[in-house]
């Protein structure tokens, strides 16, 4: 079966709704997809502006949603999530109030539970290892490297 080329604005714009409705979604997601569904620029301003006058599309309600699902589930810290933000175009207003979603303990409590649990996978290995793979692992998932070198002194 061959595949549809072309959308009615119409037809692209209840697809864009479903598409937003199904998850958050930020701009340049739907800028994306837009581009996928070849629309011309004419129509992607039309079709963005409606699915941000109808609440489909809100920026600071996706950056939000991310940062506490980010952090909730996948552990991530602060440096991570600014850096994947950024990476979908997200205004510095809009990954500010996403950060404060984050409370300062429950921050905390996540990286010190986050690096036990490191310190244990890695603890066969002789101690500058262990310190390397930890560092390497915490700065990966973006927590910051002074609160890393402290634990690590702390530990160690």
């Amino acid at each position: 079966m061959k595949k549809k080329t072309s959308f009615t604005l119409q037809e692209a714009q209840k697809k864009l709704e479903y598409y937003c409705a199904y998850q958050e979604r930020c701009h340049w997601e739907v800028e994306q997809k837009l581009e996928d569904l070849q629309m011309i620029s004419e129509a992607q301003e039309v079709i963005i502006s409606k699915l941000i006058k109808e609440n489909y599309l809100n920026e600071s309600r996706f950056a939000q949603s991310f940062a506490r699902g980010k952090f909730n589930i996948k552990k991530w810290g602060k440096q991570r999530i600014v850096r994947e933000l950024k990476a979908r175009k997200i205004s510095e207003y809009n990954i500010k109030l996403a950060l404060k979603e984050i409370s300062a303990e429950a921050y905390q409590s996540a990286f010190y539970s986050l690096f036990e649990k490191r310190k244990k996978a890695v603890s066969g290995y002789s101690i500058p290892i262990q310190k390397k793979k930890i560092l390497t692992y915490m700065i990966y998932r973006g927590w910051e490297s002074h609160l890393i070198y402290t634990a690590l002194n702390e530990n160690f």
